[in-house]
């Protein structure tokens, strides 16, 4: 299918290949699949290395590779907990799900308990008398394979932990996230439905569809929604966008031409959690960097180039996005109505923090006015409006906070052209 990544099972598939004990359970699998390979092809073995190489030549490097592995996994999981755990409380608690994504260290550890796996099932099946005689010749090809992956695997990690944890990995982490989202939504505004606004006039015998259960809204099956549309005078008009809070039997938009059980099947195309996720939820990436920037200006971390350098990553996040051109002109779903991504919201998420928090220091209110004033000239009207009403907050929080009026003089001279609101 075309819209792969739109459905629901494109989530699921996609949440689930992040998990961390994947990879490590089919390193895992793999690890006893070449040991019982090793069983199959005993019999293709020249006679002349059976000879030369038997069960004493690889019991020392199975034994290393266990105990070895056993220690490492177990040293390398204590990293990554700690790295965790450093970076939530240094940037904001929301980031750990993100680092939980980290394939780098999924692959790493994934290799290290396979080694681990793979050298303690060899040093059972030798041990039970399983393996023929001539396979050594074969486990000692597959334990040289090992200690290959596991060294490359270790320089890997090695180099990875110069930056696991840190500032400036768990923001590169986070804009990455926030971009990914912002791209497919910018190609495929209204998630490829038509876009509704105030002009758009919504049945007085419409059907309500209410929300299946309590929490934020993480995923539109836009396709599932569309292939229930049988008829071609049914329409869908849906209010709750991913990130939006939802209650149970709260309405979340309107149907026409539907039965009560087939608007049932519509809202369970409804993905509702916990939290907020990053697959379709323009705004939280922007959130997530906004409350980074919030905790490094808090009094107990005093912060405040962590700060300019998140504003910085959310101006050209923003920038980015404002200056992309929709992949698609027209609807993919012409029966299903969702308003697009509010441009109030992702100014607001991107920077009330920091026009609230970095009000009283004048480095941060000077980067802010500056970047919103490039963002006031973007292509997006909306945006742009946003932006300069951002700004005009943003001054008269400084008006309160900062102490001298040199600074407050200077900062209205800093403006860059833009236009204050009354």
């Amino acid at each position: 299918m075309k819209f792969h990544f739109l459905s629901t099972w494109a989530m699921i598939l996609l949440r689930f290949s992040r998990k961390l004990w994947l990879r490590v359970s089919l390193f895992a699998l793999l690890a006893v699949l070449a040991a019982a390979v090793s069983i199959l092809l005993e019999d293709q073995i020249p006679a002349a290395l059976k000879d030369r190489f038997t069960t004493d030549s690889v019991m020392p490097i199975l034994s290393i590779l266990a105990s070895g592995m056993l220690a490492v996994s177990t040293f390398s999981l204590n990293v990554m907990v700690t790295a965790h755990n450093a970076a939530a409380q240094q940037a904001t608690p929301r980031v750990h799900r993100i680092l939980l994504a980290d394939t780098t260290t999924h692959t790493a550890l994934a290799v290290f308990i396979g080694a681990f796996v793979y050298a303690l099932s060899s040093i059972i099946l030798i041990k039970s008398n399983v393996y023929p005689e001539g396979s050594s010749v074969l486990v000692l090809g597959f334990s040289v394979a090992v200690v290959v992956l596991v060294v490359l695997a270790l320089l890997r990690w090695i180099h990875h932990l110069s930056d696991l944890g840190s500032m400036d990995a768990t923001l590169a982490a986070t804009e990455a996230a926030a971009r990914a989202c912002l791209v497919r939504t910018r190609r495929l505004p209204s998630l490829g439905a038509v876009v509704m606004t105030q002009d758009t006039v919504i049945p007085a015998h419409a059907t309500p569809l209410t929300a299946h259960a309590t929490g934020y809204v993480q995923f539109i099956d836009m396709p599932g929604i569309s292939e229930r549309l049988k008829s071609e005078q049914t329409r869908v008009y849906l209010y709750a966008r991913p990130g939006d809070y939802v209650i149970e039997g709260q309405s979340i938009g309107h149907a026409t031409g539907l039965k009560d059980r087939e608007t049932e099947t519509i809202t369970r195309r409804f993905t509702i959690g916990p939290h907020r996720t990053f697959e379709q939820d323009t705004s939280y990436g922007l959130l997530v960097l906004s409350e980074t920037a919030s905790r490094a200006l808090s009094p107990g971390i005093n912060d405040p180039g962590t700060a300019i350098a998140v504003i910085c990553r959310q101006e050209k996040l923003l920038l980015d996005w404002a200056h992309a051109d929709p992949k698609e002109i027209s609807p993919l779903f012409p029966r299903i109505f969702l308003p697009d991504i509010s441009r109030h919201a992702m100014i607001e998420n991107a920077f009330g923090g920091a026009a609230r928090d970095g009000a009283g220091q004048i480095e941060v209110a000077l980067r802010l006015r500056d970047a919103l004033g490039r963002i006031a000239d973007a292509p997006d009207t909306d945006l742009a409006k946003a932006a300069r009403e951002m700004s005009t907050r943003a001054l008269a929080y400084a008006d309160a906070a900062l102490p001298l009026d040199s600074e407050r003089t200077r900062l209205r001279e800093a403006s860059g052209g833009i236009s204050f609101l009354p």
